[in-house]
């Protein structure tokens, strides 16, 4: 599965050389990514949960958390939660996910690391995650890296979910098309990945990155969904993207939302604009695992 989605962010402290990969993609965007963002489905929660069935402290590790959508979904399902690490390379959206989870953590304790994601070290040795999870933020990381981090850190039953749903810039339909022409005119006919240039799919699928790794037995769950956007939430939502963030547009990007909400209001019915999603869930574990 390659996901194309929306992603974790990195810091924003000043730095001599180039801007840190989070920065350069997001800058600071922690607030549209909060509010504008999908959620994690219902479904696909249910899911995440059933991995830590009979496990009674459980240990989660989200790697790119960004605003924490998926601890957040997780706490109110799994109350028995034990401990969350939170690793993303921005430190606003660190902020962000911290604020965004203290009203639910219950007994549960939270530990934020801003850092990349495969330097991740547990704060202590009895905190060996029961499940790692990366939403919509796989792509943009040392994968094989990544693995080798879960694979010594991780507890031995653990299972690790990479997940994700595309983006508007993917999905195709007859409002998304003309908006992606929309930036395009713009920002030049590449997808831009923030200050960096231009983004590049990966060379190999999340399938082939999990089978070359310690956690090999896969499966994969879809969940189909719908989703209603109106002009404005496209508006906020594009706000927190790596290719159409706000600074990519200088001193014209006023005009472009004007014409973004032009646009959109012309091809939506009713006030909305649909969009038939498919969130992909891969759960893999090491072979011989309980499942």
């Amino acid at each position: 599965m390659n996901v194309d989605p929306p992603v974790p962010s990195r810091t924003d402290e000043p730095s001599a050389g180039p801007a840190p990969l989070g920065e350069a993609l997001f800058g600071t965007v922690a607030d549209a990514y909060a509010r504008y963002r999908p959620g994690v489905p219902d479904a696909a929660v249910r899911l995440l949960a059933a991995t830590l069935h009979g496990v009674p402290a459980p240990v989660l590790l989200d790697l790119g958390t960004g605003t924490a959508q998926v601890p957040r979904a997780l706490l109110p399902v799994v109350p028995r939660l034990a401990h969350v690490d939170l690793v993303d390379i921005n430190q606003q959206m660190l902020a962000q996910a911290m604020t965004a989870i203290e009203p639910l953590i219950g007994t549960c304790t939270v530990s934020p690391y801003a850092g990349e994601a495969h330097t991740f070290v547990p704060e202590g040795p009895g905190r060996r995650p029961d499940l790692v999870t990366c939403c919509r933020a796989f792509h943009w990381m040392d994968r094989p890296a990544v693995l080798e981090m879960v694979d010594r850190v991780a507890a031995p039953h653990a299972t690790v979910a990479v997940m994700g749903d595309g983006s508007l810039w993917t999905y195709d339909a007859d409002w998304t098309v003309a908006l992606r022409e929309l930036i395009q005119t713009y920002l030049g006919p590449g997808r831009r990945a923030g200050a960096r240039g231009t983004y590049t799919e990966p060379g190999r699928s999340y399938e082939d990155d999990l089978a070359d790794s310690a956690f090999s037995d896969v499966r994969e769950y879809r969940f189909p969904m719908t989703r209603a956007w109106t002009p404005e939430s496209v508006v906020g939502y594009l706000r927190s993207t790596s290719f159409a963030r706000p600074d990519l547009f200088g001193d014209r990007h006023q005009a472009f939302e004007t014409e973004v909400r032009q646009l959109l209001g012309a091809y939506a019915r009713g006030g909305t604009l649909r969009e038939d999603a498919v969130f992909t869930i891969l759960l893999a574990r090491r072979p011989g695992a309980a499942s």
